[in-house]
């Protein structure tokens, strides 16, 4: 086992299909500062939301593997995509605490609603229906409209966020959901919060916005309980390909240089 903290604190690790778990990562370093984390973007297979679901949790399986080989305390699936398809063969066979991302988002979107959910998700995501089911086992009353966004993880992942490109593709995506009477939207690809600013103005301030990174770091700080931690946690970053890229989108949305980044293979 690989030690990641100068002493010994074992790290929480993350994975993603590519930069869209940084959001998640994000999250969970402002809800645990004290925390060391292990950050894998499996950046040569993105994205997971077109894959098969035997395929998913195969990469699943094989990123999960990698960061249990640098000794992980905990596992968060940061990605909607592998949640659905992988989570519960991940629980099944890992022997730390697994922790995904689609039910803390529904729950914080039945708290929030007033009866309409608009949920945005990878075609992955949206075929498992998996949202639909986390919401209606919390709330049966609770309409659930779920709806593909693929193009929005291309746009997280070549940093075009903020540009007149990302505002045409969510007004497409959006309008029909705004039409139908949401009032509560869940962003559910780790990806979208990237555009989270460029989504607000096409819905307005009257829809909900449900951020699973938000609420996935809540349930991760629940889970690990008292968090002693260290002084100054190491963040480690792992790529499987296009760690320049990586590095840039990353430093951008981080807000400060990348370092410790490595490219790996699975």
């Amino acid at each position: 086992m690989a030690p990641t903290a100068s002493n010994g604190a074992r790290p929480i690790g993350i994975f993603d299909s590519g930069v869209g778990g940084l959001t998640v990562f994000r999250e969970i370093a402002r809800a645990l500062p004290r925390e060391p984390l292990l950050y894998l973007g499996d950046s040569a297979r993105v994205p997971y939301g077109t894959k098969s679901p035997a395929t998913v949790i195969r990469y699943s399986i094989e990123a999960a593997r990698y960061l249990m080989s640098r000794d992980i305390r905990m596992l968060v699936v940061a990605c909607n995509t592998a949640t659905a398809a992988a989570l519960p063969k991940l629980q099944e066979m890992l022997p730390v605490p697994v922790i995904g991302v689609v039910e803390p988002g529904a729950r914080a979107a039945v708290e929030r609603t007033s009866g309409v959910v608009g949920v945005i998700a990878t075609e992955g995501t949206v075929k498992s229906k998996a949202y639909t089911t986390a919401i209606k086992a919390l709330d049966p009353d609770v309409e659930v409209i779920e709806s593909a966004a693929p193009l929005f993880v291309a746009l997280a992942e070549e940093g075009w966020a903020n540009t007149h490109v990302a505002r045409e593709v969510a007004e497409i995506y959006l309008e029909p959901l705004i039409d139908h009477g949401i009032d509560t939207l869940v962003l559910g690809c780790t990806h979208y919060p990237i555009l989270r600013g460029t989504i607000e103005q096409v819905v307005g301030s009257a829809v909900h916005i449900v951020d699973s990174a938000e609420t996935t770091a809540q349930s991760v700080k629940h889970a690990i309980g008292q968090s002693r931690g260290v002084a100054e946690p190491e963040y480690h970053f792992f790529v499987t390909d296009a760690e320049e890229r990586f590095r840039r989108i990353a430093a951008e949305f981080l807000e400060q240089e990348i370092e410790n980044l490595e490219l790996v293979s699975l």
